[in-house]
């Protein structure tokens, strides 16, 4: 059994989960979400016996201890049955549920896409960063502050328009593109103090989406120069031309380190190749978006992950 932790209709789940569906394979998906109060967990351990791992789903029951690999992505908050008043009690609810719930995930025996700790501090792009650099990539100057005095020195040694800022995360509910650094940014740099900000040199030059799959990579040219926002190739996909691409066999070697040194298995790695063709490291999402790039390629990254997912579980067994 493959078990898969995502939210309902994430779009990337739904076309591995297709297809391993059409390999045969048997996959119990769960939502995070659900528990404590839509789902429900029974534990039970007895001398002599391995531990049960029972979940009561909507589509049924089923023991999760003989699962033979977990694909964990993009997962959602454990959600505490709304008759519960007060946040104090909420609070309770939610941090029992995550004793059982992760204690129990915890204990499979079984290889992960990507193991939840390890998944958990890669998102971190302080710590991705120092990895990066101590892989041999190449990071561009980057400061993180909350300091406005340390900001504007960054800014001012590097120049004018050559330094964006960026968030941490950029989910649905708080999205931030890349921006340059203009002159009405530097005149309120005083709101840095109320919470961290990434400052980072500005590449100019072409984007590259590497998908890595254990040792395989799929790379994609994202190139925006000429479209109507260069900055930030994710706000013009539709216009960014889009090909696949071969890495230089050093950039390979040192991406593959960098994922061992953050105990990835999955990775969607985003640079930039400047046009001295020096290769820029601009971050690595644990979670990232292939679909966009296999549409427009035709790499067959769905198919690579379905099948990693399937040797695992084979393996588990053997």
């Amino acid at each position: 059994m493959i078990l898969v932790v995502s939210y309902p209709e994430e779009e990337h789940t739904d076309a591995v989960c297709a297809e391993l569906a059409q390999a045969g394979r048997e996959v119990v998906r769960i939502n995070l979400a659900d528990f404590p109060s839509r789902a429900g967990v029974a534990a039970t351990w007895r001398n002599g016996r391995a531990p049960s791992f029972r979940l009561e789903l909507e589509q049924g029951s089923v023991d999760i201890s003989d699962t033979r690999a977990v694909w964990w992505r993009r997962v959602r908050s454990f959600e505490p049955d709304a008759r519960i008043a007060g946040a104090d009690r909420r609070h309770f609810a939610v941090s029992e549920t995550t004793q059982a719930v992760y204690g129990m995930l915890d204990a499979l025996r079984c290889p992960w896409i990507n193991p939840r700790q390890a998944d958990d501090a890669a998102h971190h792009k302080p710590y991705q960063w120092s990895l990066a650099q101590a892989a041999g990539l190449h990071v561009p100057r980057t400061l993180v502050t909350s300091q406005p005095s340390v900001a504007r020195d960054f800014i001012a040694d590097m120049g004018e328009r050559r330094v964006v800022f960026k968030a941490f995360l950029a989910s649905i509910e708080d999205w931030r593109e890349t921006r340059l650094v203009e002159a009405e940014d530097v005149a309120r740099l005083d709101l840095v103090r109320l919470a961290p900000v990434i400052f980072q040199e500005y590449i100019a030059g072409v984007d590259l989406r590497i998908t890595i799959i254990g040792n395989q990579l799929f790379a994609a040219e994202i190139d925006a120069r000429h479209s109507s926002y260069p900055i930030d190739m994710r706000m013009v996909i539709d216009e960014g031309r889009i090909r696949a691409v071969e890495l230089p066999d050093h950039v390979s070697r040192r991406l593959l380190d960098l994922q061992r040194r953050l105990g990835l298995v999955y990775g969607a790695v985003d640079m930039r190749r400047s046009d001295d063709g020096e290769y820029h490291f601009l971050e690595v999402n644990p979670a990232g978006q292939w679909l966009f790039v296999e549409q427009r390629t035709g790499l067959p990254i769905t198919r690579a992950h379905a099948k990693l997912l399937s040797t695992l579980a084979d393996e588990a067994v053997t």
